[in-house]
């Protein structure tokens, strides 16, 4: 009994602390191009029942860059779309700062992988993991809060 009331107890704490820091994926989210290092995206994230999903606000171009860019590398309904107003995330499992089982998918090829969401404890970075198959196989980009 005493196990399980301090398994409680921690539990709580832990829920409470993200509830406390406001610890959460929707808003805003600048992406940072891992090979320039300069901003190339604004991605917003909003709350679909239990779920959170997000698409393309904003792009912005290199130069030389199509500043309408189209999704021409895109399979089904998506193929030629703009990729401004695209949704690209799509169904996460979390609560808080982490979520899970979820896609992404990349219009510069048109894959999708799984993906996992942890916003940082100043909730102004979040690490984004995209991956195939298993988490180890893939990538992590930290995108940035945008007020």
């Amino acid at each position: 009994m005493k196990t399980l009331l301090l398994s409680a107890l921690g539990l709580g704490v832990l829920c409470f602390g993200s509830i406390v820091n406001g610890a959460t994926p929707v808003g805003l989210w600048k992406t940072i191009d891992d090979e320039t290092g300069e901003e190339r995206s604004y991605i917003r994230i909003i709350a679909v029942g239990d779920s959170i999903e997000g698409s393309v606000e904003d792009i912005i171009p290199l130069p030389g860059d199509d500043p309408e860019q189209i999704c021409t590398k895109c399979e089904g309904a998506l193929k030629n779309e703009p990729v401004i107003g695209m949704r690209i995330m799509w169904g996460f499992e979390g609560a808080g700062a982490s979520w899970k089982e979820g896609y992404i998918m990349d219009p510069n090829n048109g894959k999708t992988y799984r993906c996992k969401l942890v916003v940082e404890d100043d909730n102004q970075s979040m690490r984004v993991r995209g991956y195939s198959g298993v988490s180890l196989l893939g990538r992590t980009q930290i995108w940035y809060r945008v007020e």
